[in-house]
């Protein structure tokens, strides 16, 4: 039998303070922290899942997992973000399939915000 993965089912990941954190994302990104009587629903398609190359460069070295949301409007979401007091990455990426960004959560794991084409 070959078994078939049809998504991602959850992102783990440790945490200094995980209540802290989980409230952070709450805040910032609208993502319920698992637990709670919220469950975080999405229907927007694909889920990319990437092994990188050990040394690579795309995220921070001592970081070994950068989550990737899609996002609706990224230029209020980063305005919005801003005005929080959110660490936004100055660098910004346009590709044919969508517009990329990146944040810090609050304890400054980087994270990969993507605005999807069409």
């Amino acid at each position: 039998m070959n078994a078939l993965v049809l998504g991602i089912g959850g992102i783990f990941f440790r945490a200094q303070n995980p209540e802290k954190l989980a409230a952070w994302y709450k805040e910032h990104l609208g993502i319920a922290p698992a637990g709670g009587s919220e469950l975080w629903q999405s229907s927007e398609g694909i889920v990319v899942f990437a092994p990188f190359k050990k040394d690579t460069q795309y995220f921070p070295q001592g970081q070994p997992v950068m989550v990737n949301f899609r996002v609706k409007e990224l230029d209020a979401l980063l305005a919005e973000l801003e005005a929080k007091g959110v660490r936004i990455d100055e660098k910004r990426q346009n590709e044919d399939y969508g517009r990329f960004a990146w944040i810090y959560d609050g304890e400054g794991n980087k994270i990969e915000l993507w605005e999807a084409v069409g």
